[in-house]
């Protein structure tokens, strides 16, 4: 399959024109609408920092369904003993610099997430499309995650942790809070055995479209919480 090579023009192919590595298309920008249009049409950037901006639409794809997930028995023990306090919103910098300085298997120096990509979700954070799980101990930030959030999808990021099982527990807040305000879908982009083990699955890209379309019928629900239990 041809790989696109995008314009200025906000446009990007159909996702169903990806590589069987799920590559699409090469270039563009990570503006604003540009990224809006991305999401909602389920492709993604993911890039390292030499490479130009690469656009993603993988299948299988892994996602999280947040009626049917259930902890497994060591998270809900962790989430009984109370260990940490999470929070939404409050602090996505922090968040998403941790993401980027955490190393990950297989890259040197942290992850793809680099000045650009930043300043791309910062932007997205300000105009309330961006939001972030914080998850702290002793007033220190232990865990997060971050993704965006298009009608009643959320686009799962990256997450980190300092301390065992913090981000597996910002997660499981994440889970609860979006079935609390009708969420009904977690896009966690590419699988891993590690999100296979908390709970996540893998659907085609025809399944993942279809549950997408129906998710972006009705805005977004999000309402950020003043204070998150």
């Amino acid at each position: 399959m041809p790989i696109f090579q995008l314009d200025a023009a906000f446009r990007f192919p159909s996702p169903h024109l990806a590589t069987e590595e799920g590559l699409l298309a090469v270039g563009g920008d990570l503006s604003l609408p540009r990224l809006l249009l991305a999401y909602s049409m389920g492709i993604f950037p993911w890039f390292n920092a030499d490479d130009p901006l690469l656009w993603w639409s993988p299948s299988p794809r892994c996602i999280l369904d947040p009626i049917t997930f259930q902890p497994s028995r060591s998270l809900a023990k962790r989430l009984r003993q109370g260990l940490f306090s999470v929070s939404i919103d409050q602090a996505f910098e922090p968040v998403v610099r941790a993401c980027a300085e955490t190393p990950r298997q297989g890259q040197d120096g942290g992850t793809w997430i680099d000045a650009r990509m930043m300043t791309a979700y910062r932007e997205l954070f300000s105009s309330g499309f961006a939001h972030s799980l914080e998850c702290w101990r002793d007033g220190e930030l232990m865990g997060g995650l971050y993704g965006i959030v298009l009608g009643k999808c959320f686009f799962g990021e990256s997450m980190f942790h300092r301390q065992r099982d913090a981000s597996k527990v910002a997660l499981a807040h994440l889970v609860d809070f979006c079935r609390d305000c009708g969420i009904a879908l977690i896009d966690c982009q590419v699988t891993s055995p590690h999100l296979l083990s908390l709970g996540a699955m893998e659907v085609s890209r025809g399944e993942f479209m279809t549950r997408l379309k129906a998710a972006q019928v009705d805005p977004s629900p999000w309402q950020t919480p003043q204070k998150f239990p």
